[in-house]
This record gives structure tokens, C-alpha cells and sequence, in this order.
């Protein structure tokens, strides 16, 4: 087997099938020269998990850290610890960054071509062969981040850094600093840059649902002091489970207007009755429409209490020598500007897939259990939840993985293609969410169907009576 991608999912990967398929052999392929996938590239201020650690944290090795929402060097050292702990990193090919793979079904494998980068030395093509190829790349280019074109963009004078691409030397330090965006990594950066910054403005087009929650648990450390360790993880893990996905989530979904009502019941009492909610941050859809931000212990309410912070909701005319020119004509004043305005989405890390000669649009297949594609044989790819924590999923392609490869060997079989024949499965996007980066790349995204195993149920309880106790044979899946 291939793995490639040797990051949260990736090790993981390597775990699981060391725990359920001994026998066989397998390598890494990672594109960089380091372990940890996402937890390795970001290195701009404040970089932590947007989910507790109880849940994003392996089903196999108990989170023991202090704080649940997990700075990212924390996770980077889980994750290397993990690759190590378990000779996993013994296993990794580092700079190989994977170009294309290949199926020939005469020879029943693939062929994976990677370019192999040394120093200054030009890249080479490397090629590997497998029975079995595990995408483990993420969601998301690492090459670049997305940015819009904003006219005057050469005419600022100070420094315009993308997050993805944030560097040692940048320098905040009594500056004045405009984070453009309102996600995940803009609630994470402003907090974090105003403990050294002169001010920095949040500047949003539109406010997101922002949640504030406690950075340690309290019932998880009494638990964790009282029980065996694993015991305790794993009682705290389907607490939360249950509390985020089946409680949080389906209350959203079924009566919208009060989870509203709570979630900015919480802003107000964070800011204060005088504060313009209304303006900043009451988004125009329902929550979990789109993913909802977190900012552990209020540390972003807190920055804009201190007057370190402040948000301003408008759109941008232009960039000037000295800042931000607004549509309604104001300007903000800028040293550096951080434009957090989001990601670029891809179907496994960019590569290119054929099935004998014939290159694979993922646009037009159908996703099988959230894992696999109609009509391209002994492939899966790790995909996590939209609305909980990644490693839940992907712990659980890894262990249907690991089931299906053992099926095939105790059953003969060197191939299995999921592959739709029933006319009244109909298409639908693969995610529902009305985000930007989810918007701007849907149409190139594998889609779901409108029924099982097609449709994805972001629902963790369905996918373990599926995933780990389901029929192989579902007269879907064909084997030869």
C-alpha cells in the first residue's frame, strides 16, 4: 500500500494498518520534509485547533495536554510523537511530492509517479507500483492560499502576507495591522497579533457566528485525575461527540432562530449591551450553514474589550500607499496588512488520476462512503466531518480500509470498485455549506448521491454501525 501524506490523517493511516493488516508492507509519500500536514505548513500566530483535542485527537493515543483547544506546535508534537511512538516515521519518503497515479486493471495496481526534490538539486521523477493507494493529502492546496484581486494591491507601501505563507521575519510590533476576513484564522490571528501590535482591525464583508469556549475542560481534568487514562478520553470524547453533533448541530438544524438567539446572547454578554452586534457579528444565514468560529477563554472579545482590537464590517474600494479604502469612502490606516480570506480546495492534493488511460473527473463521480469514487478501483481518500472534528471520520476510513483489505485477501480478490447502477440515485454537492471556499470550488468536487452508500450524513453514530460493522458486500462495491 501507498499512503500519501504523512500529516494527522497520514499517520494515522500508517497506525491502522499496522494494527489490522501486519502482513503488509507499506510507505508514506510526503511531499515535504517534515511530519505533521497542516500542523507543519501554518506558522502564523495563535495557530490552534478549532476543535477539542478529545475529538480531533486519534481514537488510539488519549490527548493528555493540559488544554483542549490545542495551540499548534502541541498538535504537531502529538502527531511526531505518534509517527514515532509507533516506528511509523520509519516508513515516511520525505520530498516526494506525488504528481500522478496510474491504475492498470490487466496488472491490478497502480503506478504512482512523484517528484523527489533534494536541495538545489532539480527534482526527479520517481515512480512507485501498489495494490492499494490511500490519499491522505487534505482538502486544500499548500501551494498557494486564496486571495482575491483587489485593485491598488502594488500601490500599499507596507507588507501584505497570506497566512499560509507567513514567515519568522514578519514583524507586528507597534504596528498597525488590517486582518481582511472573519474565518477560522482571522478570530485566531487578531487576538494573538494585538498582544504586540499597535491595533489590528478585523475588516469582514460579513460577520461569521463566533463561539466562545473554555480553552481547558474542567470535566475532563477531574475524569483524567480519577480514571484510567483511555477510560476517561474516551467517556469525554463521546461526551462531546454527543453534545457538538447530536445536540449543538441538530438544534441548529431544527430550530435555527433560538441557537441564533443563544449564540449572540453570548457575543452580547462577551462585549457589552452598547456594542453593534446587529453590524458585526449577526451573519445573514443560520447557523452551521456555515462552520462556525471558536475563540477559546473570549480571547478575541477580550482584545476588542481592551480597545487592542476592533471590527469593521464593509467592503474595499481599494488598496492605498497607507491602507484600506472603503466602499463608503473611510480609510484604514495600515502597516501590514494579513489578508486571511481563505483556501483553495482540491481533490486529492491536486494529483492526477487515470484508470487504465482514461483521466479520472472526480466532478463526475459519485463519493462512496465518503472514502471512495464510482469506478476508480483500490482507491480511498481520508475526508473529515464539516461538523466536528476531522479525526473522527478518518479514523473511521481507516478502519473500514483495513476491513475491506483483509476481505479482499481472505477472498482471493485484487480489486474492488464501488460502482452505482441503480437509476434512482440522483446527484447532489458533496458539502452543503454556503462558504466561500466551499462555493468557489464545488463544481470540481466529487458529488454525493441522495441515497446509500452515496450520501454522506455527517453523522459519526451512522458511520460506525456503517463503517465498522457494515456489509463489505453490499452489492455495490464489485470485487474481480
Amino acid at each position: 500500500m501507498l499512503i500519501v501524506g504523512a500529516g494527522l490523517s497520514g499517520i494515522g493511516a500508517g497506525f491502522h494498518l499496522q494494527q489490522k493488516c501486519p502482513a503488509k508492507s507499506y510507505a508514506i509519500l510526503e511531499g515535504r520534509s517534515a511530519i505533521g500536514g497542516t500542523w507543519d505548513l501554518f506558522r502564523y500566530p495563535g495557530i490552534r485547533s478549532d476543535s477539542d483535542m478529545f475529538t480531533l485527537g486519534y481514537s488510539f493515543k488519549p490527548w493528555t495536554e493540559a488544554k483542549a483547544i490545542a495551540d499548534g506546535p502541541q498538535i504537531l508534537n502529538y502527531v511526531r510523537d505518534t509517527a514515532i511512538e509507533n516506528g511509523i516515521d520509519r516508513k515516511i519518503r520525505f520530498n516526494h511530492r506525488v504528481k500522478r497515479a496510474s491504475w492498470s486493471s490487466r496488472e491490478a495496481r497502480w503506478t504512482v509517479e512523484a517528484e523527489l526534490s533534494s536541495g538545489d538539486v532539480a527534482a526527479q521523477t520517481v515512480r512507485f507500483t501498489c495494490h492499494f493507494l490511500f490519499m491522505c493529502s487534505g482538502y486544500y492546496s499548500y501551494e498557494q492560499g486564496y486571495t482575491p484581486e483587489f485593485a491598488g494591491w502594488s500601490d500599499f507601501s507596507g507588507r501584505i502576507v497570506h497566512p499560509q505563507h507567513w514567515t519568522d521575519d514578519i514583524n507586528m510590533t507597534g504596528k498597525r495591522v488590517v486582518v481582511i476576513g472573519s474565518g477560522a484564522t482571522a478570530v485566531t490571528l487578531v487576538p494573538e497579533l494585538a498582544k504586540a501590535a499597535a491595533h489590528v482591525t478585523m475588516l469582514q464583508r460579513s460577520p461569521t457566528y463566533v463561539v466562545s469556549r473554555p480553552a481547558r475542560d474542567t470535566l475532563a481534568d477531574t475524569l483524567r485525575a480519577r480514571l484510567p487514562a483511555k477510560l476517561a478520553y474516551h467517556l469525554i470524547r463521546w461526551r462531546n461527540v454527543l453534545f457538538g453533533m447530536y445536540f449543538f448541530f441538530q438544534l441548529s438544524r431544527r430550530r435555527p432562530a433560538r441557537v441564533k438567539e443563544l449564540i449572540l446572547g453570548g457575543v452580547r454578554s462577551a462585549l457589552g449591551p452598547d456594542y453593534d452586534i446587529a453590524t458585526h457579528f449577526t451573519p445573514r444565514y443560520n447557523p452551521w450553514d456555515q462552520r462556525l468560529c471558536l475563540v477559546p477563554d473570549g480571547d478575541l472579545f477580550q482584545a476588542i474589550r481592551d480597545n487592542r482590537a476592533s471590527v469593521v464590517t464593509s467592503e474595499i474600494d481599494r488598496f492605498t500607499p497607507r491602507g484600506i479604502r472603503l466602499k463608503d469612502g473611510s480609510e484604514l490606516p495600515a502597516d501590514l496588512i494579513v489578508t486571511a480570506t481563505g483556501l483553495n480546495l482540491q481533490v486529492l492534493g491536486g494529483i492526477e488520476v487515470s484508470v487504465d488511460g482514461r483521466v479520472v473527473e472526480f466532478a463526475r463521480t459519485l463519493n462512496y462512503k465518503g472514502m471512495m469514487y464510482s469506478d476508480v478501483p483500490n482507491l480511498a481518500a481520508a475526508f473529515g466531518y464539516t461538523n466536528a472534528s476531522w479525526t473522527l471520520k478518518c479514523d473511521l476510513t481507516c478502519e473500514y480500509v483495513g476491513r475491506l483489505i483483509n476481505y479482499m485477501d481472505r477472498h482471493g480478490y485484487r480489486q474492488c470498485l464501488p460502482h452505482n447502477d441503480d437509476p434512482a440515485v440522483s446527484e447532489r454537492p458533496a458539502l452543503d455549506f454556503t462558504s466561500g471556499y466551499v462555493q468557489r470550488s464545488v463544481a470540481r468536487m466529487p458529488k454525493q448521491g441522495s441515497k446509500r452508500p452515496w450520501r454522506l450524513y455527517q453523522n459519526y453514530a451512522l458511520d460506525i454501525l456503517a463503517l465498522r460493522f457494515g456489509k463489505l458486500d453490499d452489492g455495490v462495491m464489485r470485487y474481480s
